[in-house]
């Protein structure tokens, strides 16, 4: 085995899990003082019931070699892997590990969607259904080397389709089922939490992206390189683009470009090099900025603008992709470099990815709102007086001697 590899990937692996916390506080800022430790819980408690069930059946039904939709459980409860098994350079179980900090971060996106009104034991269950019927196929068709997507030559470096799309068209769904807060607010409680999550989020995405390679090696360089290009350019897209329209340059517009500028490079960043990476930047920051406008005019209420920013910056990457690819560093050639063919695989992958997700995404929540004793939203007292306090008996905030 590799020890330099083994070293990044426990490295990498860890930088992932952090981009959890990071989320938990860029969504927490943006929503008012009486919800923000119930929409850092929906992150947190991702960690924890993902990781469970990943380890039970998860990775088996994603990685398990059953065919092209579905893994199998031969790995269940990761049985039948050695500790000293090799793959790729690294320990087996060390993929298992990074490829579970995906698993952890892809649900706990969706829920920017449904904030300051879900109910926190129905979303417990939501996260075991979803990562099990959605989460679980989705990967195993694009990353399982028996996966229909894979091996139809499907480009995603690091979770274009499997993460972001996945995750987007889901808060669709949600925002749907879940419908509109009684209250939205007029604007987030605290900036700074919002740039402390972002800037978490891109310190961890070099071990998203990067890691992704599975090793130490030169192509882990330039995904760590242009990932680095596409959220700098996305963040100053969205910022210029904000400061023309209104005179000001916001702090959370540029933080939430810096996220869709990441969301954008990572099904990108094996395969393309660093003027491709200033592109998919730019088409970001600036079509993810004015999709935040489109979509609230359409009256959803996406509270945190998920699928503007993840679901659409999932899209743009995916197709993107098959633009700029370079073949001297992931091997595939995109249309700059003669290969028109490769868009119709990418195009395919990034339909089939909003089909199903929504569709069986509408299905759980729809099933779960039916189910005695759960149901999707909190009564209304509950949401008036905020989900701190009513799903978990505390406050973010206390004044000194304050009862």
């Amino acid at each position: 085995m590799d020890s330099g590899s083994i070293a990044w990937m426990l490295t990498a692996s860890a930088l992932v899990l952090l981009m959890t916390p990071g989320l938990a506080f860029f969504y927490g800022g943006l929503v008012r003082a009486k919800n923000v430790v119930s929409t850092i819980m929906y992150s947190f408690i991702a960690m924890a019931v993902a990781t469970v069930v990943w380890i039970l059946w998860g990775y088996s039904l994603a990685f398990g070699p059953g065919g092209a939709y579905i893994g199998n459980f031969d790995f269940i409860g990761l049985s039948n892997i050695p500790f000293d098994e090799e793959s790729g350079g690294i320990p087996t179980l060390l993929f298992v590990v990074f490829q579970g900090m995906f698993a952890i971060i892809t649900p706990a996106l969706i829920t920017g969607a449904f904030v300051e009104r879900f109910k926190f034991s129905t979303y417990l269950v939501f996260l075991v259904l979803w990562l099990t019927l959605v989460y679980a196929p989705i990967c195993h068709w694009v990353w399982a080397g028996d996966g229909w997507l894979f091996n139809d030559g499907a480009l995603d470096f690091a979770g274009g389709t499997v993460v972001h799309i996945n995750a987007g068209v889901a808060a669709v769904a949600a925002a749907i089922m879940v419908g509109k807060r009684r209250n939205p607010g007029l604007e987030p409680h605290n900036v700074p939490y919002v740039v402390l999550g972002a800037g978490l989020l891109w310190f961890g995405w070099f071990g998203f992206n990067a890691g992704s390679e599975l090793a130490a090696d030169a192509r882990a360089v330039s995904a760590f390189v242009v990932t680095n290009a596409a959220a700098a350019t996305a963040a100053l897209t969205w910022g210029l683009i904000s400061h023309f329209r209104t005179g000001k340059m916001s702090a959370v517009g540029v933080a939430t470009g810096a996220v869709a500028g990441l969301v954008a490079i990572t099904p990108a960043s094996g395969f393309v090099g660093v003027m491709g990476a200033l592109a998919i930047g730019f088409a970001a920051g600036s079509i993810c900025l004015f999709a935040v406008d489109i979509i609230k005019g359409m009256g959803l209420d996406d509270a945190l603008d998920v699928f503007a920013v993840h679901g659409l910056g999932g899209i743009i990457g995916a197709l993107l992709t098959g633009v700029f690819a370079v073949e001297a560093i992931g091997g595939t050639a995109g249309v700059i470099e003669g290969n028109a063919g490769v868009m119709g695989i990418q195009v395919i992958g990034v339909v089939a990815t909003l089909v199903y997700s929504l569709i069986v995404t509408l299905a759980i929540l729809f099933v779960l709102d039916k189910i005695p004793g759960l149901g999707l939203r909190v009564s209304e007292t509950e949401e008036d007086n905020g989900l701190d306090i009513s799903s978990h008996g505390e406050r973010a905030f206390v004044r000194d001697g304050a009862d």
